[in-house]
């Protein structure tokens, strides 16, 4: 749907495309991504559930992961949803209008931020508790935690405000057919009648300075952690150290890896395929193996899983 000002359309409705060339294999996609998301909600919301419940879990680390945990369920829920619906042909599935474009791109920025200040938050609380605890109790106090996690929404929700802006002032006058399954920035920037050179420019500063400054945060936690193991002269202390980071360091690997590859780029013009599977992997995969990183590698978490799955089944009988 377009409407019409001057001599040039401006369209108020978008198409995506979504995943290309599985026309025929479309209900077996959906079925997948579909127990993907479920899966998704249902681990994040488990581990949500037993942290709350379980008084051991009560410590700055997990109430930095229930927060992780609710990023990933609202993550996940902006995009995947709209993507089923376009999977399974209903009425409008693959519809979407501009102001709703707009606000799923916000979303999506918003999150994806606000995630990677809370991975540098937890790589922070990582670093205190291995190389001082002595005061962890007084750097990392509930007080302090409370504020980092609101500073880490705040400014997240801060982040995509003028990229946004741009983008709203650009004119997008035809065709409306976005070639992704949700409203991202360059698939969008494609489409615009307008000079795009200062919105690529200021994604590209804005999404520089989100990574650069949270994965700076985290390579130097990382970088006083391996220096304190270094130091270490029992393996047994630097196994029990070691552990208590392998799950965050895998998560950041896997989170950083593919948004360093898809947004420190200025062109517009790249392997538009390529950048579906990759954003497939960060916006759903990636969710869903976060929970299981951090139970699998986690006593903690899998004892308290246990108790819960043992009280319930106790309760049950």
């Amino acid at each position: 749907m377009q409407s019409y000002t001057k001599n040039r359309t401006q369209v108020t409705e978008f198409v995506m495309v979504g995943v290309t060339g599985v026309h025929e294999a479309r209900l077996l996609f959906f079925t997948l991504f579909l127990t993907m998301y479920l899966f998704t909600l249902v681990e994040n919301l488990a581990i949500i559930l037993v942290v709350c419940l379980d008084h051991r879990l009560q410590t700055p680390m997990y109430f930095f992961l229930t927060h992780l945990s609710c990023l990933e369920i609202c993550y996940t829920s902006v995009t995947v949803p709209k993507m089923l619906a376009g999977f399974i042909g209903v009425d409008g599935g693959k519809n979407i209008s501009y102001a709703g474009c707009l606000s799923q791109l916000f979303f999506f920025t918003f999150l994806g931020a606000t995630e990677c200040f809370l991975l540098a938050v937890m790589a922070y609380d990582r670093y205190v508790a291995i190389c001082m605890p002595l005061r962890y109790g007084a750097l990392v106090s509930w007080g302090t935690c409370i504020r980092l996690a609101a500073a880490c929404w705040l400014v997240g929700f801060l982040t995509p405000v003028l990229p946004i802006y741009l983008m709203s002032q650009m004119t997008f006058c035809g065709p409306n057919v976005i070639d992704h399954f949700f409203c991202d920035a360059s698939p969008l920037l494609a489409l615009s009648c307008s000079d795009v050179t200062l919105k690529e420019t200021v994604d590209f500063l804005v999404s520089l300075a989100v990574l650069l400054a949270s994965s700076t945060v985290i390579a130097l936690s990382y970088g006083n952690i391996v220096w304190m193991l270094l130091h270490m002269r029992s393996a047994a202390e630097h196994w029990k150290a070691f552990s208590t980071c392998a799950a965050h360091l895998t998560v950041v690997s896997l989170f950083y890896g593919t948004l360093f590859f898809m947004y420190v780029r200025t062109k517009v013009a790249s392997s538009i395929n390529f950048n579906k599977v990759v954003s497939v992997f960060y916006s759903i995969v990636t969710p869903m193996l976060n929970p299981l990183i951090y139970s699998l590698r986690n006593k903690e978490v899998k004892g308290a899983l246990g108790r819960a799955f043992s009280l319930k089944t106790w309760k049950g009988q």
